[in-house]
């Protein structure tokens, strides 16, 4: 049976999804004094953070991390960091507290140094309030959401840790990524899937059906542990 913690949300708006993220956000910090909030790159989430970032909330109790992070300088076109500072952190979201994953990046790219890196980046994010209140997941037409590929390096450990981060390597996707573990996301207060197209609502009906490691998103949504609303746009 499909789990009673997902919630679907149809005809979704990306002004609908910022409304509901500040929200939660301003019920965080009446609660806590704080918030957090994980994001997803790539390009599907642009229009909800240019929502977002006009939305009316104390930003400087904020803190923004990213749900996963392509190893490349932040001044490259794929960077998620990049994105985020472009198309969130303006106006007055510039007041957030944002905890990029790393700084200067080494080109040779080993095991050896994503270990250093998953390393460096949970000691950047140590500032973050945990658990995370809010974190927006996007999923892939491969089922796979954050970085958390099937059948990539690291994939299995991503699953299957108790840790924050890890690293993947996919044939299937470009550059090397860290990623919040399956244990961080559903770890979180609230989990929100924004999906929009045929192929992707195809992939989702199916994940929908039983938790599949071959579909990583059947496992945020196959579950009882954490909220997850899906916005089907």
């Amino acid at each position: 049976m499909p789990s009673s913690a997902v919630s679907e949300i149809p005809n979704a708006t990306s002004a609908a999804i910022a409304a509901h993220i500040a929200n939660a956000l301003r019920a965080a910090i009446a609660e806590r004094g704080q918030a957090s909030l994980a994001v997803s790159g790539g390009k599907s989430p642009i229009p909800v953070f240019e929502a977002l970032r006009g939305q009316v909330l104390d930003w400087s109790r904020v803190t923004v991390v990213l749900v996963d992070e392509r190893v490349v300088p932040h001044g490259h076109a794929d960077s998620n960091t990049g994105l985020v500072q472009r198309h969130l952190l303006q106006g007055a979201a510039a007041q957030a507290r944002f905890l990029p994953f790393f700084g200067e990046i080494t080109p040779q790219l080993t095991a050896v140094v994503l270990d250093t890196l998953v390393d460096d980046a949970t000691a950047r994010i140590d500032p973050l309030p945990w658990p995370l209140d809010v974190a927006l997941l996007g999923m892939g037409e491969d089922g796979h959401t954050a970085s958390l590929f099937p059948g990539a390096a690291g994939f299995a450990r991503a699953m299957a840790t108790d840790e924050q981060l890890a690293w993947v390597v996919s044939d299937t996707a470009p550059h090397a990524r860290l990623t919040f573990t399956l244990h961080a996301l559903l770890s979180a207060r609230e989990l929100l899937l924004a999906l929009a197209g045929e192929a992707k609502y195809a992939v989702y009906r199916r994940a929908r059906e039983q938790a599949d490691v071959a579909l990583p998103v059947s496992l945020v949504l196959n579950q009882d542990r954490t909220p997850v609303s899906v916005w089907l746009g």
